[in-house]
């Protein structure tokens, strides 16, 4: 079968919608599909207003629609709500082709952390809604964002679920941070929607360690100074930084999976996060990490659990289980015609 996904979220960014297509690519090609991508790669681009590390692609529907039609997809997945999104799905529409979406990125409340003004929130989910609303299948990561999607009138929810690489992230030796413990860990971007200032904020014992980078990491130096701001890790060096922490703290409430989590759990760190959307359907509270309304009872009882059992927890993830899911929801996009002609043009192109 022949996989087309359109995304705006592509290398080099570094976040979990890029981690998750790049496996989930992976996962679909091992299983013998031939998977095409549309990303930002090689087009104009600019930064996102207030959030430079995020690029905004321009594109025209017109160029996207001689793209897919030279794709001759099987079926078409609109993995973001970007400027490619939007055309990709503008030119489905027109063409009367049958597309799945997948909603990775809680946007409404993010735009409402940046511009705290009545009516961004709702505004936010109104043109989410918009744009999924033509999806034959909305993908959501957990169960408790599909019934957030549920109740605000989202049609065609399904869970799609996410893993990890066991074969990277293990109980690794504990010695490739020199620092005091316990060590503490946040792994992410440093933006505001992340809850990042409740982690500063913390009040316990021990060291404070930051893996990952963004807008807000000035100010945070500022007010911690005594944390280690490491920024990106990758590969066997951010598995074993997850390995060596005594504890990931996850201060968001707004995320709608956390990869990070399932990383840190793989390697044997136990998880202390808020009672919210994402780490309940992640965690299991008690076993593999602890979900408390206050952050400092979270740290101070994950602190005490084991870690072989944490990473035993986390086995039930994988890639192959994400894969085999996506392939389920996916459906028959149809062909677009070619101005002027009534044959279809995938019958002239290269398969």
């Amino acid at each position: 079968m022949r996989i087309l996904i359109v995304t705006d979220a592509w290398s080099p960014q570094v976040n979990g919608v890029v981690r998750t297509l790049n496996a989930l690519i992976a996962e679909l090609r091992a299983k013998g599909h031939d998977v095409r991508t549309i990303n930002p790669e090689g087009r104009p681009s600019r930064p996102l207003p207030l959030y430079r590390e995020i690029t905004l692609t321009h594109t025209t529907v017109a160029s996207l629609r001689a793209e897919i039609a030279a794709i001759a997809p099987d079926v078409i997945h609109i993995a973001t709500e970007g400027p490619l999104g939007w055309a990709a799905r503008r030119v489905c529409l027109r063409e009367g082709l049958k597309f799945t979406t997948g909603f990775h990125t809680r946007f409404a409340e993010y735009a409402a952390a940046r511009i705290p003004l009545p009516g961004v929130l709702s505004l936010g989910w109104e043109v989410l809604r918009r744009f999924h609303a033509p999806s034959q299948a909305v993908m959501v990561p957990t169960k408790s964002i599909g019934n957030e999607l549920d109740r605000r009138k989202f049609k065609n929810v399904k869970i799609w679920t996410r893993g990890v690489d066991h074969t990277l992230f293990k109980p690794y030796p504990r010695d490739h941070l020199n620092l005091p413990r316990p060590i503490i860990l946040y792994a992410g971007r440093l933006a505001v929607e992340k809850g990042i200032d409740d982690f500063i904020a913390l009040k316990v014992k021990g060291t404070k360690v930051l893996v990952g980078d963004g807008p807000e990491r000035e100010r945070l130096q500022k007010l911690a100074p005594d944390a280690h701001f490491l920024g990106f890790r990758h590969g066997e060096d951010y598995a074993r930084t997850h390995a060596a922490a005594d504890v990931m703290v996850f201060p968001s409430r707004t995320d709608t999976f956390g990869l990070v989590m399932l990383e840190a759990m793989a390697c044997g760190t136990p998880v202390a996060a808020y009672n919210a959307p994402s780490p309940l359907d992640v965690v299991d509270n008690g076993v593999t990490g602890i979900i408390a309304d206050r952050l400092e009872e979270s740290v101070e009882r994950a602190l005490k659990l084991d870690r072989n059992i944490v990473a035993e927890g986390s086995q039930k993830f994988s890639w192959k289980t994400c894969a085999d899911m996506f392939e389920s929801w996916l459906v028959p996009c149809g062909t677009i015609v070619p101005r002027g002609g009534n044959q279809r043009l995938a019958s002239a192109l290269p398969r």
